[in-house]
């Protein structure tokens, strides 16, 4: 049988896949120790935000590979990309999305959490301020900015080729 990908988006006030985008940063909360928000703050947040998401189809079973949230500005409210579809683009994908309509993409990443900063580093994502005590837990955050030096588009033709 074969698998079909699927980009989906979810444009403010709708809330496709809102259960299963919290699910999913919640199966990552729990193993990984991130995405902590609670539960109020993320719907909401979702459902005032643009939200790209990558959906597998496989038969009559469709699972989440990933989702971004995005406000207008293009600052990226939350990654968030399944554990067994990790190293396969998806995140990629996502930011490429986000990429496409925006011209700068930021979000702030977890200053302990090495997987994002290595793949927002990858993609060309630039630190632009540490901000301590950023996180309700006390937790330090980077703010990251792709878009600027070398100009977006370069640089997301550059690593949408690699």
């Amino acid at each position: 049988m074969s698998v079909n990908v699927d980009t989906e988006t979810a444009r403010p006030g709708d809330d496709s896949y809102v259960g299963a985008a919290w699910e999913l940063k919640e199966r990552i909360r729990q193993t990984e120790d991130v995405l902590k928000q609670r539960k109020g703050f993320f719907t909401d947040a979702y459902r005032r935000s643009t939200v790209y998401l990558l959906v597998s189809h496989e038969g009559d079973d469709e699972h989440l590979m990933g989702f971004a949230a995005v406000r207008r500005d293009g600052y990226i409210l939350f990654l968030a990309v399944a554990p067994e579809f990790r190293g396969e683009g998806v995140g990629k994908r996502l930011v490429g999305r986000v990429a496409e309509n925006h011209d700068s993409v930021t979000c702030h990443a977890r200053a302990s959490n090495e997987n994002a900063l290595g793949f927002y580093e990858h993609l060309g994502f630039e630190v632009e301020r540490h901000i301590q005590n950023y996180y309700e837990d006390g937790g330090d955050a980077y703010y990251l900015k792709l878009g600027g030096g070398g100009g977006l588009t370069e640089k997301i033709s550059d690593f949408m080729r690699g």
